[in-house]
This record gives C-alpha cells, sequence and structure tokens, in this order.
C-alpha cells in the first residue's frame, strides 16, 4: 500500500464521525422526487467552506461541485476531469427499522441507503480538497436528486453535470451500498451489463361490454388480456435468446365490476426488464406487435403504451478493473468480489455510463451479525444499513478519483 493511500485510509476513518453525524440528519429527513431543498442545503452546508464551485440545478434540486486541482497547468477544458455520483433522495415509506435516528416524516424514508451516499461523497469532497494541489486535473461531484423513478439523472446530464469542469468528464464512478448483498464491506460490479433496463408497459383492450350469459353477443376483453398476459410470456421464451434474458411481470390488471357483466375494457400494466441493448430495442417493437395481433384475432381494439425508463446500465471493462484494483489497494484482496450475473433492478447512473466510460459499485451494508439470508432488502421499512461502511466508501470515492486523475494525466 503506498503512502498515499494508508493517508486516505487514516483520514476517511478520522473523519468518519462528522460523516455518520451528516447521514443521520439526512436519514431523519428524508425527501423524494426532484426538490430536495434541506438535503440541498446540509450538502451546501458541507461544501461551502471547501473551495468547490457550485452550480444548482434549474429543474431539480441537484448540487454540482467542481474541484479543481492544482498539479496541472493546463486550462480549463483541457485538464482531465472525473465524476463521482451520489444519489440523494428516498422513497415514499413509513419507516419501520427501528434505528434510532430513524424518519421524523413519517411518511418517507431512506430505505435505499441514499443517505449513506450522500454522506460518503460529502467526505470525499472533504479529503479531495485537501489534496487540491497534488491534484493533476479536476473532480466533478453529482449529488443527484430523483434517481428512485425520477430519472433524476438525465435532468442533470440535459443541465451540463458532464461538462461541468469545462469538457465532458474522461471517467465516471458511482456507489451503491447493499443492505441485504454479500459480507459487511464487501465492494462488487462485473463489467458489463450491471443492472437491467427498465421500461413500463400499460395496455388497454377495448371491445363491447354484455351480459355474462351471452358471450357470444358481445366482444369481450378479459379473455383476450389474459391470452396477451400469457403470450407475453411465451413470447420472452420463444423470440429473445436465453442468455440474454428479457423478464416481463404483470403487476396490475383490471377489468370489469360484477361476476355477470362482460365489461367494454381492461387494463393491465407491466414492467419490462432486459440487459442488452439489442434485447431493448427488440421488445419495442415485438410487444406492442404482439399484442395488437392479439386484439385484431379477437376483433377487439387496443391501445398499447409502451414506456421506455432507464437503458441498461453498463460497466466499462477498463473502469470496472480500475475501481477493483482500487478497493485492492484500499482494503486488501478480499474486499472485492466479481459478480456472477447482473441484478435484474435499474439505475438511472445509466445515463451517465452511457455518455462516458466508468463503473458502478456496489458496497454490501449489512447490519453485522445478521444473516445476509434474512436481511431485509433494499426498498424495505425494515431496511438496515450499516454505519461502519461510510469510511470505506469515502475512502474509495477519493482513491477513484485521485488515482485515475493521476492515470489520466500520464497519458
Amino acid at each position: 500500500m503506498s503512502t498515499a493511500t494508508t493517508a486516505i485510509l487514516q483520514d476517511a476513518r478520522e473523519l468518519e464521525p462528522e460523516i455518520m453525524n451528516l447521514r443521520h440528519a439526512l436519514h431523519r429527513e428524508p425527501e423524494t422526487g426532484l426538490q430536495l431543498p434541506r438535503t440541498q442545503e446540509r450538502v451546501l452546508q458541507w461544501l461551502e467552506p471547501i473551495g468547490y464551485e457550485i452550480t444548482l440545478g434549474t429543474d431539480l434540486t441537484s448540487v454540482t461541485a467542481v474541484l479543481r486541482g492544482g498539479a496541472s497547468n493546463a486550462p480549463a477544458g483541457e485538464r482531465p476531469a472525473v465524476l463521482l455520483r451520489g444519489d440523494m433522495d428516498g422513497l415514499p415509506l413509513t419507516e419501520k427499522s427501528g434505528v434510532e435516528f430513524s424518519s421524523r416524516t413519517g411518511d418517507t424514508m431512506h430505505a435505499c441507503g441514499h443517505d449513506l451516499h450522500t454522506a460518503m461523497l460529502a467526505g470525499a469532497a472533504t479529503l479531495l480538497a485537501e489534496r487540491r494541489e497534488s491534484l493533476p486535473g479536476d473532480v466533478v461531484l453529482m449529488f443527484q436528486p430523483g434517481e428512485e423513478g425520477w430519472d433524476g439523472a438525465s435532468h442533470m446530464v440535459r443541465e451540463g453535470v458532464l461538462e461541468a469542469s469545462g469538457k465532458k468528464v474522461d471517467a465516471a464512478f458511482g456507489l451503491h451500498v447493499m443492505s441485504a448483498m454479500g459480507s459487511t464491506g464487501v465492494f462488487t460490479a462485473k463489467p458489463g451489463a450491471m443492472m437491467s433496463a427498465s421500461d413500463g408497459l400499460f395496455v388497454t383492450v377495448r371491445g363491447a361490454g354484455g351480459h355474462g350469459s351471452a358471450p357470444f353477443a358481445a366482444k369481450d376483453p378479459v379473455t383476450a388480456a389474459a391470452e396477451m398476459v400469457t403470450a407475453l410470456q411465451i413470447m420472452v421464451t420463444r423470440q429473445f435468446d436465453i442468455f440474454d434474458p428479457v423478464v416481463i411481470s404483470v403487476g396490475v390488471l383490471r377489468a370489469g365490476t360484477v361476476r355477470n357483466i362482460i365489461p367494454e375494457t381492461a387494463y393491465f400494466e407491466a414492467t419490462i426488464r432486459s440487459f442488452s441493448h439489442a434485447a431493448h430495442e427488440k421488445l419495442q417493437a415485438s410487444v406492442p406487435a404482439l399484442l395488437q395481433g392479439i386484439a385484431l384475432a379477437h376483433g377487439l381494439e387496443v391501445e398499447v403504451q409502451y414506456r421506455t425508463e432507464y437503458p441498461t446500465t453498463i460497466n466499462a471493462e477498463a473502469e470496472t478493473h480500475f475501481a477493483a484494483d482500487a478497493v485492492r489497494e484500499l482494503f486488501g484482496t478480499d474486499s472485492f468480489t466479481t459478480m456472477a450475473s447482473p441484478l435484474a433492478g435499474s439505475e438511472d447512473f445509466s445515463r451517465v455510463l452511457n455518455e462516458v466510460p466508468g463503473a458502478f459499485v456496489f458496497l454490501s451494508a449489512l447490519t453485522p451479525g445478521v444473516d445476509v439470508g434474512a436481511a431485509e432488502y433494499n426498498h424495505s421499512p425494515y431496511a438496515r444499513f450499516d454505519d461502519s461502511v461510510l469510511g470505506r466508501g469515502t475512502a474509495l470515492y477519493t482513491q477513484l478519483a485521485t488515482a485515475k486523475l493521476a492515470s489520466l494525466a500520464t497519458r
């Protein structure tokens, strides 16, 4: 371990109490969506004394902070630049975790660990500012609202976060804690598809109502909708490669009011997950065509809304190996494992990785002493994330930025 790495670890440990206090304060007052004024205020209170160039979002309460490294003579726009991202929003859940610093709002909770992400990135901001004069380039910190279904990353990309230093960043890294994955403090990632794309399907089948005893005198949308639900599952196994999986799950199915009336309409919604750009593109054509064909066969009409949401989160191979090496340099060889398969959840950090090379890394925040199989998963009102990983996340953010800038400066 180098002297610089040892210093990062030591400084992160010394800062842990302040990082933990920030995390607890954020956890007590979670906010959801694109507007997080209290969270933004706490981030600004942390950043403003340490010399970052700060830009606030227009459509959302984002914070973009740029640190200018002092070891480069190149003008802004010509220096290496690395982006670090931390999302800040909570979820509309009533907390039941039982932690001493539980949410005070009653109807919102940091059930996905974004309070840890924000606190760890703030901690890294301090450590990086202390190393400003040795940095041969610039660091962009992306404090992002609205990850939980609001596509906040897309808003920030549109508002210029990737070019905040004066040029598009050369690499980007994101970190996400998990409450029920792996051993506490261990990091994991994989090159290529890391998380799935996510799309929404909204289908209305229109027929003609009638008496349940005489379906021949009506046009029954219920049986057609039922056939569509089944046909979607068959399509997955017959039109898509099993080694490039697709998942379609119908979560909403509504029709009718009483058992002896054939309704005029039936409605269902589904979530669609895929792991490659090819499968994602094919789904957008195949799904509507299948449903329209079934409706036509029954003499019915169908309205299909296929809404693309988040693309596949794809880690660049070089940056994934770089992140793994950074973890091993800091914490030892046993602190990083390679994921065997991608996660079927989705992430709007994919918007960033679609634009620049980078990597998204998971960090286990499993409560020590709790079996991983018994732990509550992210998004559960009972989810708990252990404070002991705060220093590790802060150190990794710092190491990724400093080491990557050093690497870029020698190219």
